[in-house]
């Protein structure tokens, strides 16, 4: 056994973490009696923490655990008042499981199309996010969830529309094949034998359930990351079809397919029903049963079921409607073109200008182009925000799509041969532009620590892009008193598009003797393609270059010696291998009381 040092106040007191040694197939495998941990035996050990791992993970499992438990109390309720309540006796006597899981599973739905709403009101989140009354970064890194919550209620409302359709096709199937003559009320059929087909086609919710399982399919489809990142328009165009799925799903609630009981005192179910027409051995077995139970006093009443749904989900859709002629009014502020830019790599810069438009580092805007297209929002981070001194504001988007190469082309045409190319007098006359936001994101916690570590994938740089500007304009008012900052790129002509920006910081903290404040790491991921960074006003970044990955494990030892007992905030955007490796780390326990405090950044 191997004694540990540990303290969550910076100093290194001998505590009572004690790991066990374990042989296991000739190699070591290190355990922690006190923690919970996770060991790959062989080559490198990692243990992940339980302190870190509830300061990541734990609020965020809370709130699934609640949402998942919200869920089956609500399916099990549901099951069981149609199982066993007497309001329902003759109906499930018809059909059996079906109505109990029909029924059991449109409560999830109800639920679920309420709740899939809510992370869709990105101005209140933004709202709720910079308030003061939200000051916990718990609290706001749940927000940041919102996105995942979205798809976890999308999913669930496919799973459970999957076992709703198959339950209500059981459903119409009993309803042909178990006719009830004795209550003709009850029936759903016309007659008994009837084609549950011709039920289906010829009902109102038979008819509107087929489209919304149309709309659902496409919507679900369309939602796979290979689509939205090959053919976003496609996944736009049908997440919008999401109007027509409430409409229909409102008529849907209007068929009133299934009915209950009203006067069970009246007539108890299953109660004791007089016939005049019988011979004298079925009036004994008659009265027979009379003293087993109560005697009707009349016939049963049965009655449409009272809609549900709207009361779930009016509230939601009533806020949606409201954000969205929120974001409409506002969006149609003009938008001036200062600049476009093209930069190396397929990238392009632009600048604008919009009166009373102010955004914090790390949000980001939509932008729309009637030009290209009236109806799609392409999310852009801000690399700057608007500032005392200057009040534009630019972003940096990649041309990898139809949107965005059209758009490049619209604001940047490529000169015509042949053409004599003159000096501009005026200014470019660019298409006209609209912008929705600013939104909040998670990047907008760098300022909320001690200590950050930023670490962006090519592109996935922008985040970070206005936190650095914002160091360069003001200084004053930042908790944050350490920035590490790593950026990987496979070409290094990326590194050109804020090399000034870099730059200028650099020099700009060299000049207060604030050296340490900013720690740079850049590294070119592909050797092949190494190319020197030959300016010289651009020396300081062909200092900090490196070839290869970085070693993140190194990374977040040396960092966590550093700053031992602090909680540090770890900013990701980048493609999924770098974020899956630093989501490990984060979890993991660096054995300097070092919280790593994970946060990513994805408009995938």
């Amino acid at each position: 056994m191997v004694p540990a040092r540990h303290s969550d106040t910076g100093r290194r007191t001998p505590a009572t973490t004690i790991y066990l040694v374990i042989a296991k197939g000739g190699r070591a495998c290190i355990a922690s009696a006190s923690q919970f941990a996770v060991v790959s035996c062989g080559g490198d050990i990692m243990v992940l923490s339980l302190r870190s791992w509830l300061a990541n993970e734990g609020a965020k499992h809370f709130i699934l655990l609640l949402w998942l438990g919200t869920n089956a109390w609500l399916f099990i309720r549901t099951f069981l008042l149609y199982s066993t309540g007497p309001q329902y006796y003759y109906l499930h006597k018809m059909l059996g499981l079906g109505l109990c899981m029909s029924r059991a599973s449109a409560s999830v739905l109800n639920l679920n199309c309420s709740l899939v709403l809510l992370p869709m009101c990105r101005s209140l989140l933004t709202f709720f996010r910079g308030t003061q009354k939200v000051s916990s970064r718990k609290t706001r890194r749940l927000l940041d969830k919102s996105k995942t919550f979205h798809v976890a209620c999308g999913v669930a409302i496919c799973i459970f529309s999957v076992v709703h359709v198959s339950a209500h096709l059981v459903n119409v199937v009993n309803f042909s094949v178990s006719y009830s003559e004795e209550f003709p009320a009850l029936n759903l059929a016309r007659y008994k034998g009837e084609d549950p087909k011709m039920i289906v086609f010829t009902t109102i919710p038979g008819v509107t359930g087929i489209m919304l399982v149309l709309i659902l399919f496409l919507m679900f489809i369309s939602s796979f990351h290979c689509i939205r990142a090959s053919n976003f328009e496609i996944f736009w165009y049908t997440h919008n079809l999401f109007i027509v799925f409430y409409i229909i799903l409102m008529m849907h609630i209007v068929g009133g397919a299934l009915k209950y009981q009203t006067n069970m005192e009246a007539h108890p179910p299953g109660c004791f029903r007089s016939n005049q027409n019988i011979t004298e051995q079925q009036r004994r077995e008659e009265e027979q049963a009379e003293a087993a139970g109560p005697r009707c006093r009349e016939e049963p009443d049965f009655h449409h079921h009272y809609p549900q749904t709207w009361l779930w989900v009016s509230a939601p859709l009533c806020l949606y409607c409201a954000e969205r002629v929120y974001r409409y009014i506002r969006s149609s502020d003009p938008v001036t073109i200062v600049t476009a830019t093209r930069l190396p790599c397929n990238v392009m810069e632009l600048r604008m200008v919009k009166k009373n438009f102010k955004a914090r580092p790390g949000q980001y805007i939509l932008l729309n182009c009637p030009g290209v297209s009236s109806f799609e929002n392409h999310p852009f981070t801000l690399t700057m925000c608007p500032s005392e001194n200057n009040q534009s504001f630019g972003v940096h988007l990649r041309v990898v799509g139809d949107w965005t190469d059209q758009f490049t082309q619209l604001l940047l045409p490529p000169p015509k041969l042949g053409l004599e190319i003159l000096p501009m007098v005026q200014q470019r006359r660019y298409p006209k532009i609209y912008v929705d936001g600013p939104f909040g994101s998670p990047s907008e916690d760098v300022f909320n620590y001690d200590v950050s570590l930023c670490v962006a994938g090519g592109i996935g740089v922008t985040p970070f892009a206005s936190v650095l500007h914002a160091l360069l304009d003001r200084w004053t008012g930042f908790r944050l008193r350490r920035l590490y900052f790593v950026w990987v790129c496979r070409e290094p002509q990326s590194f050109y598009w804020f090399a000034d920006l870099l730059c200028a910081l650099h020099q700009k903290l060299w000049m207060e003797n604030r050296p340490d404040y900013f720690n740079l790491k850049l590294y070119l991921s592909q050797a092949g393609k190494l190319q020197n960074i030959s300016e010289e006003k651009y020396q300081m970044l062909a200092s900090r270059l490196q070839i290869g990955r970085p070693k993140w494990k190194q990374l977040f030892s040396e960092i966590g010696q550093a700053n031992a007992g602090r909680r540090v905030g770890v900013f990701c955007c980048g493609p999924k291998g770098i974020s899956r490796t630093l989501h490990r780390l984060c979890n993991s326990n660096p054995h300097t009381g070092t919280i790593f405090e994970f946060n990513k950044e994805s408009f995938s």
